[in-house]
Order: structure tokens, then C-alpha cells, then sequence
């Protein structure tokens, strides 16, 4: 190789590592470019009552233009793009109050879903895509109430070495109110790990990610020729009755 290639190669070489290991925006600020809505009861593509919005370059959950009580109009809002061995990390606030007729475990909670089915597989009525749930909670003012803990609509971790089939698992970080931003990240490398971190602590760690046979959801997908383990897929925002705020929505990809 030429000497004065050889060294053109060394300077842009850390270059090249840097911009890889950039933080590259999924919600850019402005609207619902590269997103895709699904409600309960609605199909595919249809933003009920325009749930999700964007203002003031916040992308919000509101439901200030439903009529009557929540009434189990779960929803959830999806990244056109799956995502496959990758670090993901939200920005987000719980705020005001949750809305009439939400269930009572729903209030200051909401979540991320990570390894998730698509918006068009789900059923009309369904309320949750089958998935990994980061759910996001704030503190109700009494007691501990931790965030980024587990869920799994659909789906089965091992943790600690053992197949974990609970459906809801708590994480070990602080409680944080109502109104105030937390930072929580998910580093996903197929089903080698998956580990959720809130304000760059560790706080949950599990491995090997599947579809849970005895759930119909599931079911359908492994019917339609899906496995059982889980490797990636899409990513959502959800929405459960309590408004919430996100500032940032990024990712970046694993080697």
C-alpha cells in the first residue's frame, strides 16, 4: 500500500469509529414522519383522536380529545424501522393527570416496547403487541416505584439462568415523580442480553427473549411461521390512560 494512503487510513480510521457510535435521532422534532399509530379497536395507521402529537418539539401522548371514559383504547406507537442489536434511548416525563377510566395500576405509567410484532399483525382489538415492555413508571407519592422494569405481553425471558415467566418484573432504580425528565436506555444484542439502565445505572439485566407458547397472541405468530426466540423487531411508544411527554426518541447500532 502506498505510505501516503497508509497514513490517509490511520487519520480517518477513528473518525470513521466516532461517527459510528453516534446517537442517531428515530423521532425527529418536528411531526410523526417514520412512526405508525395502532389502537385498540382501530386499525393500522390511524391516529384516534390524535393521540400522538408533536408540540413544541415534545412528542406527546394526550387525551384530551376522547369522548367519554379511556375505555381500553390501549395504544401504541411504532417505529416504521426494526431494530436488530442496537442501544436505544428515551428521554420522558409523566405529566397532569391520568384520564378517566383508566385502570388504576396505569396511572403515571406508560412504557417502550422492544422486540415486538408490527402494527399490521396485530389484531383490531388487541391491546398490546406482543413484546418486551420497558415500562415507564413515576412515583404516586407514597412508597417506592421504581422505572424500566420488565413486562412481557406475549413473550418469556431466562433471568438469573431460569426460564422467568412473570409477567411484570421490577428493576432496581430510584422512583422519580411526576414532572421530572428521566433518561432510560436499553442496550439489545439479540438474544444474547438485553439490559435496561436509567440515567446510565444498570438497574435490570435478562437474556434470551421468546414468544410465550401458551399465549394466543404468540400463538398467531408462530402460526405464521415466526420462532420462538427473538432476536430484535419493531420498537413502540405506548399509550395507557396517563399523559406523558418524550424529548427524545435515538438509537444506535451495535457492531
Amino acid at each position: 500500500m502506498h505510505r501516503k494512503l497508509f497514513a490517509l487510513l490511520i487519520i480517518l480510521s477513528p473518525l470513521a469509529a466516532t461517527h459510528a457510535e453516534e446517537w442517531r435521532p428515530l423521532f425527529n422534532g418536528k411531526d410523526l414522519t417514520g412512526w405508525t399509530p395502532k389502537i385498540t379497536g382501530r386499525p393500522a395507521g390511524e391516529n384516534f383522536a390524535d393521540t400522538f402529537r408533536v408540540e413544541d418539539g415534545l412528542l406527546k401522548v394526550r387525551f384530551d380529545k376522547y369522548e367519554g371514559d379511556f375505555n381500553g383504547r390501549f395504544g401504541h406507537l411504532f417505529c416504521d424501522t426494526p431494530l436488530y442489536n442496537y442501544r436505544l434511548r428515551v428521554e420522558y416525563r409523566m405529566v397532569g393527570q391520568q384520564m378517566s377510566g383508566g385502570p388504576g395500576w396505569a396511572r403515571a405509567n406508560s412504557g417502550v416496547m422492544i422486540y415486538g410484532q408490527s402494527p399490521e399483525s396485530m389484531a383490531l382489538d388487541q391491546n398490546f403487541p406482543v413484546s418486551l415492555e420497558v415500562q415507564l413508571l413515576a412515583g404516586l407519592g407514597k412508597g417506592p416505584r421504581p422505572t424500566a422494569n420488565l413486562c412481557t405481553p406475549g413473550t418469556n425471558v431466562v433471568l438469573g439462568g431460569k426460564l422467568h415467566k412473570v409477567h411484570c418484573t421490577s428493576s432496581k432504580s430510584e422512583t422519580y415523580p411526576v414532572g421530572q425528565w428521566v433518561a432510560v436506555e436499553v442496550e439489545a444484542r439479540g438474544d444474547e442480553y438485553v439490559r435496561h439502565l436509567v440515567n446510565g445505572e444498570l438497574v435490570l439485566e435478562y437474556e434470551k427473549p421468546q414468544l410465550d407458547p401458551r399465549d394466543g397472541d404468540a400463538t398467531k405468530l408462530t402460526d405464521a411461521g415466526a420462532e420462538l426466540p427473538l432476536l430484535g423487531g419493531t420498537i413502540s411508544l405506548q399509550s395507557e390512560s396517563h399523559p406523558v411527554d418524550f424529548r427524545s426518541v435515538e438509537w444506535m447500532p451495535l457492531d
